[in-house]
């Protein structure tokens, strides 16, 4: 009598049932299969690819944006008319969602690298569809409304390419073993071949990428200009609240050559800074004149003005989250700021031998002052007294009427323009946004002897990338950080990074010749076959003479152990094809098993 025993002994492996129970759900070992992944679950693994490509890229843009959030909230604030901070937020959100992706993606890969079917979970599946959707309508979103933001992408590659190529080498040579693994255990010619060609033309697309890299800090060192001007935006926004007082003092104390102010006249003639058109931001009009909230600021007396604090908003919205660093004093002292006048900006300049880049906002027609606000702007600033050369004079309303008052003020624009028209009209400085110049005519402005300056520079990445570039000043809400950058964050010569790229493409290329030899060695000689595979594999697609040799053995092995005298031994060895007809599950002819 034959006894039925299990063909083998089970031995638990944890690693591959982590790997496929948390991809598909399949924690058990009749769940898993080696039989080739279906067309639908090969479709999800191109989704996933594409999803994982997608949200890389808008993770990436977005932590590069990381500059311009202050901007970004500053404009649902216009349009919303709420105070909220949404970067943060959408960052973390679009971090998760990158790392999720990325841990499914690695998964699948795994799941290819062992021979195991992808079969992706329903809810991931779900999960899945729901970032890649998300990310779309984030990207589109940002097309629609901030579509100069883009360009941020352009100038980050200059600081960031070299490296990131330096990480896609290493991406796409670890992703050998797996293309290594597939074209030695393949078959079929013509797949090989496409596996092959695909993955060498991705490959020399790698290593031929630099050709195209350019940034302005691969030169020689001796090259590299000066060290960029800073002047405060607005202060030093970061460390206090916006145009005040404290403001201007904090940036003065980090090093900053210059502040740049937005100023507005009252209705009884005081010249006083104020960014906003309105005062519902930056005070607590809301307390004390709550129905004015949407009175222009210009549109109040001074007394009214002098009366608001400037300084609690800052405290409670925390616009760059640096509220928690401040010691208590400056705590106390940013809860009791109020709004500033050019004069009080003025005299603190004189004092610091600073200069100063004034904007003067217009003024509505009903306005009293509309007539003579430049003549009371300019009349204030000759009062005190401070050198004429110190002031930068940013506006194009009635510049004429400016030259004429003050023709020792700095004249400057924030408009692009033609360099030589820019000095036809008396410019000399051009100070405008960071994504609107580049390199090329950085240096056209600077042979026409005119100065650049860029804004708003908060990231030390892009102080750099605008360094190299020739820029001579940049604003900025973060000088207490720009001042501690003595030097670009890196700086090569053609020759060395020329040595870096080649050698690391040498490096790859080697690396992945012997992955290949290895895997070719390892499968590609011999065919193994998994017992699991043999008892759990759904259907048997083809016979193969290899497999049947090991179901014998397999069937000896069980026999041999099981029997308990020679004389079954020797009545199985005579009739050694129906024990194993017994013990085997043996398919029928409608395709399914039976177990004898």
């Amino acid at each position: 009598m034959i006894k039925h025993q299990p063909l083998q002994y089970y031995e638990p492996q944890l690693c591959l049932s982590c790997l496929t129970g948390i991809y598909g759900c399949r924690w058990k070992r009749y769940q898993r299969s080696h039989d080739d992944t279906t067309k639908w679950e090969r479709l999800w693994f191109v989704i996933l690819t594409f999803t994982f490509f997608l949200t890389l890229t808008w993770f990436y843009f977005w932590w590069e944006v990381h500059n311009d959030y202050n901007e970004f909230n500053w404009f649902l604030y216009n349009r919303t008319g709420h105070w909220d901070d949404w970067s943060i937020p959408i960052l973390l959100t679009t971090a998760a969602a990158f790392t999720y992706n990325t841990a499914l993606l690695i998964l699948a890969l795994c799941h290819v690298a062992v021979g195991q079917q992808l079969n992706l979970h329903w809810l991931h599946k779900a999960c899945v569809a729901v970032i890649l959707v998300g990310t779309v309508i984030a990207m589109v979103s940002i097309e629609q409304m901030w579509q100069e933001e883009w360009n941020v992408l352009l100038i980050s590659f200059q600081a960031t390419a070299p490296f990131l190529h330096i990480g896609a080498l290493v991406a796409i040579t670890v992703l050998a073993w797996i293309i290594a693994g597939q074209f030695a255990r393949s078959e079929k010619a013509m797949f090989q071949v496409c596996l092959i060609l695909a993955y060498l033309a991705v490959v020399i697309a790698l290593y031929l990428v630099p050709l195209t890299i350019t940034s302005p800090c691969i030169m020689q060192k001796y090259e590299l200009g000066p060290k960029p001007l800073i002047i405060g935006h607005g202060g030093a926004p970061m460390l206090a609240p916006e145009n005040t007082l404290m403001s201007f003092r904090k940036a003065l104390e980090h090093e900053t050559s210059g502040l740049e102010v937005d100023v507005m006249v009252s209705l009884d003639g005081v010249p006083f800074i104020m960014h906003d058109d309105t005062l519902r931001r930056t005070t607590n009009l809301a307390l004390a004149f709550p129905e004015l909230l949407d009175q222009p600021s210009s549109m109040f007396n001074w007394t009214d003005l002098e009366r608001l604090n400037a300084g609690e908003w800052f405290l409670k919205t925390d616009p760059f989250w640096t509220v928690g660093s401040l010691s208590p004093a400056d705590v106390t002292e940013a809860g009791n700021q109020s709004i500033c006048k050019l004069a009080d900006v003025l005299e603190l300049a004189k004092e610091h031998n600073a200069s100063i880049l004034l904007k003067v906002h217009p003024l509505p027609a009903e306005h009293p002052q509309y007539g003579h606000y430049i003549n009371l702007t300019v009349h204030t600033i000759l009062q005190s007294t401070i050198s004429q050369h110190q002031v930068t004079w940013l506006s194009d309303h009635e510049r004429p009427l400016v030259q004429r008052l003050a023709p020792g003020f700095q004249q400057a624009s924030s408009i692009k323009r033609d360099a030589k028209y820019v000095r036809n009209r008396g410019i000399t400085l051009l100070s405008l946004r960071y994504t609107e110049v580049g390199q090329d005519e950085v240096r056209e402005y600077i042979s026409e002897n005119l100065t650049v300056n860029t804004y708003i520079v908060n990231e030390p990445w892009l102080y750099s990338v605008l360094w190299c570039s020739g820029v001579q000043s940049v604003t900025t809400d973060a000088p207490q950080i720009l001042s501690k950058v003595l030097f670009p964050v890196w700086l090569l010569s053609p020759d060395e990074y020329s040595l870096i790229w080649i050698t690391a493409d040498l490096v790859s290329f080697t690396v992945i010749i012997g992955i290949f030899i290895l895997q070719k060695w390892r499968l590609g000689s011999i065919r193994t076959y998994n017992p699991e595979q043999i008892m759990l594999s759904a259907a048997v697609r083809r016979t193969s003479r290899d497999v049947r040799i090991m179901k014998e053995k397999l069937i000896f092995s069980e026999i041999n152990n099981s029997m308990d005298t020679a004389d079954d031994l020797s009545l199985c060895s005579q009739n050694r094809y129906e024990c194993f007809a017994n013990d085997a599950i043996s398919p029928t002819p409608d395709g399914k098993t039976n177990t004898r």
